[in-house]
């Protein structure tokens, strides 16, 4: 097929006349020709470079460029893999295990031929899928709050000393719980290959919701101190075992499902229980986060187990391994269970420090109750369940 002639002018390739070009290149088949037609005087020349590169035959016919599109002429759409085609009548279905000759293209892009390759540990659907990441990362997107304004930090209530020690404490806990928290999802967002976008950026806005929890913690625990309180060997122990993990579906269930369950009824106890508003603020919003953390973690683990049979035999496996792991240690520091108490019972009274151990208690028996719920609705039985979350360990996280 022959095109009319395309009039350029005295417009040359050095000045855009091979964007007029490839734009009527795009239109035809190999074979067909290009009729080109302009004043240039270096048209010759340029026309004769830019077909090679581009892998068209010319020819000059009675005062035209006659152009023959050839094979390479594809290089740009037609000789490209569409990542993304997994399905033809969907060109951003989602692949099963992408090419590496993806690499960073975008989802439903034309990869050019030539592309590097690029190898992601998790680049398998069957590893990280969850059909239920773009609706929680769009939800997660919404919901972001600003800590500057979301916090009411203008009512400062000076709390007696002790008092304000047991908060400083506790918030001195949940950073550091909150920093294993962030470095999880951030290691294996750099690790999931970038056709699985959905999960990506879950994971990112995952660790900025923790940066941000990280934040809020340090900032009330600084408000009437100059300093931090203790962070343990045992605690930080338990936070090691979350960080070592490398099995992407092993770490979900400890951290997000476990761990982070747990803490979802810790922040609500603090929401419930906090002395001050900017306690009872940021042990709120925090909640609110770290719910859509365990909203993602049941989904994507309950979408796997559908698909890998045995993997609640190597879920169990990997609580008993971490349980096994941290026999010896101290678990949840004397420092923040009496904390913890205090911060309930508001003072030292006998009567008063009676009702704040019991509200304690109370949260480690919702935090078991909530682990073995989640624990089911995986797939594990009622027994299995309570079995396991018994083994979980003693630092909530």
């Amino acid at each position: 097929m022959t095109r009319d002639v395309l009039e350029l002018g005295d417009i040359g390739l050095d000045e855009g006349a091979h964007v007029c070009i490839r734009h009527e290149l795009a239109g035809l088949e190999r074979g067909d020709e290009l009729r080109v037609r302009g004043s240039s005087p270096t048209l010759r020349i340029d026309l004769g470079a830019f077909c090679r590169s581009e892998g068209h035959d010319l020819r000059e016919d009675a005062g035209l460029f006659i152009l023959r599109r050839g094979a390479a002429a594809g290089a740009r759409d037609r000789n490209a893999t569409r990542a993304g085609a997994a399905d033809a009548e969907r060109p951003d279905a989602v692949w099963e295990r992408p090419p590496a000759s993806f690499g960073l293209a975008p989802r439903g892009a034309r990869v050019e031929a030539g592309s590097p390759e690029l190898r992601f540990p998790l680049d398998e659907k069957s590893v990280v899928w969850a059909d239920e990441a773009g609706r929680l990362y769009a939800q997660a997107a919404a919901q972001q709050w600003d800590p500057e304004h979301a916090i009411p930090w203008h009512e400062r209530v000076e709390l007696p000393a002790e008092l304000e020690d047991a908060v400083v404490q506790i918030m001195t806990y949940l950073i550091e719980n909150e920093t294993a928290a962030l470095i999880v999802p951030a290691r294996f967002a750099a690790q999931v290959h970038p056709h699985f976008r959905e999960v990506q950026q879950l994971l990112a806005i995952q660790a900025a919701d923790e940066a941000r929890h990280i934040e809020v913690f340090t900032r009330r625990a600084l408000l009437w101190r100059t300093e931090l309180a203790l962070s343990t060997a045992g605690g930080q122990a338990s936070l090691a075992t979350l960080i070592e993990e490398p099995d992407f579906s092993l770490a979900a269930l400890l951290l997000s499902v476990l761990g982070e369950g747990s803490f979802l009824s810790l922040l609500w106890f603090l929401h419930e229980h906090g002395p001050d508003p900017v306690t009872r603020a940021v042990a709120r919003l925090a909640a609110q986060d770290e719910a859509r953390h365990v909203a993602f973690g049941l989904a994507h683990l309950a979408r796997h187990v559908e698909l890998e049979p045995n993997l609640l035999t190597r879920m169990a496996s990997a609580i008993e391994r971490r349980h096994l792991a941290l026999s010896t240690t101290a678990g949840l520091n004397a420092e923040v269970f009496d904390a913890l108490v205090l911060v309930a019972a508001r003072s030292y009274d006998p009567a008063a420090i009676r009702r704040g151990y019991g509200a304690v208690v109370a949260l480690t028996v919702e935090m078991d109750k909530g682990r073995r719920s989640r624990l089911e609705k995986l797939g594990f039985d009622a027994t299995q369940a309570e079995h396991l979350s018994s083994l979980h360990t003693r630092n909530f996280m």
